[in-house]
C-alpha cells in the first residue's frame, strides 16, 4: 500500500482508551443492575469477564469486541424477569453517557487526515446511537465521513460489511484503505475486506495477540501519521 485514501477506525480501545473509559462504567453499571447487591454484581461481572474487585477485564471478555446483544446474552441468566430488548436498551442508554478518554487528541489527528484528503470512518460493534454520542461528547462526530454500529445494517465485525460500506460510500478502493483496531475482530474484518490492517495497543490485546493479523502494530493511533509518512516514502 503506497497511497492511503481512507482510514476506518474501531471505537473502543482505538479512538478511546479501553480501560480508562470502561472499567469505572462497567463497575457502576453492574452494581446498578444488581440493585446494589455486591454478590449479584460479582456474578454479573464473572458472566462478562469483569473482575469487580480487581476492576479489570479478562482478555476474552465479550465487552471488548462483542455487540450489546452479545453482552446482554451473558448477563440475562442472572437477571430473571429481564428481556434481551429491555436490557440492551438500558445498556445502550447508560453507555451513551460514559465519560470517554481519548487514546490521543482526536481533533488535531482527524484534521491532519482531512488535510491530506483521507476519508475517515468508524466501524464499531457498539450500537450506532451510543457511538455517535461518544464521538459527539468529545467534539468529533462531524469530523467523520462515515459512522456505523452493529445495528446500522451492515453487520458486525469480524464480518467486513461495515468496512466495505465505508469504501463504497466514500468511493475508495478497499485496497487503499486502512482498518485500525485493537482486537483480532477488527483486523480479521480488515483482511476480509481486502484492506491494510493496523493494530493498536490502547485496548486490552497485547502485541502477541495481534501478530499475524496486523500489517503493523502501533502503541496508539497518534503514531499513524508517522507510519503513513514512512509508507509513502
Amino acid at each position: 500500500m503506497t497511497h492511503v485514501t481512507g482510514i476506518i477506525f474501531d471505537k473502543d480501545g482505538t479512538l478511546f482508551d479501553f480501560n480508562a473509559t470502561w472499567v469505572a462504567w462497567t463497575k457502576a453499571f453492574l452494581t446498578e443492575l444488581a440493585g446494589g447487591d455486591m454478590q449479584i454484581a460479582q456474578a454479573l461481572g464473572g458472566a462478562i469477564g469483569f473482575d469487580m474487585a480487581g476492576q479489570s477485564f479478562a482478555p476474552d471478555s465479550p465487552v471488548i469486541a462483542g455487540t450489546p446483544a452479545d453482552v446482554a446474552g451473558h448477563l440475562l441468566p442472572y437477571l430473571p424477569g429481564s428481556t434481551p430488548a429491555a436490557l440492551i436498551t438500558r445498556m445502550n442508554a447508560s453507555a451513551a453517557l460514559a465519560p470517554m478518554q481519548q487514546a490521543t487528541p482526536l481533533k488535531p489527528l482527524l484534521s491532519h487526515f482531512t488535510a491530506q484528503g483521507i476519508r475517515v470512518g468508524v466501524a464499531t460493534n457498539d450500537a450506532e446511537a451510543p457511538a455517535r454520542a461518544h464521538l459527539r461528547a468529545v467534539g468529533v462526530e462531524d469530523r467523520f465521513d462515515f459512522i456505523a454500529g452493529c445495528d446500522s445494517g451492515y453487520g458486525a465485525k469480524p464480518g467486513p460489511g461495515q468496512l466495505l460500506a465505508f469504501a463504497d460510500q466514500m468511493g475508495v478502493n478497499p485496497a487503499d484503505v486502512l482498518m485500525v483496531g485493537d482486537s483480532r475482530h477488527d483486523l480479521i474484518a480488515g483482511r476480509a475486506a481486502g484492506m491494510g490492517t493496523v493494530g493498536v495497543l490502547s485496548g486490552l490485546a497485547t502485541a502477541r495477540d495481534l501478530e499475524g493479523f496486523a500489517d503493523i502494530i502501533l502503541a496508539d493511533i497518534g503514531h499513524l501519521p508517522g507510519y503513513l509518512m514512512l509508507q509513502a516514502a
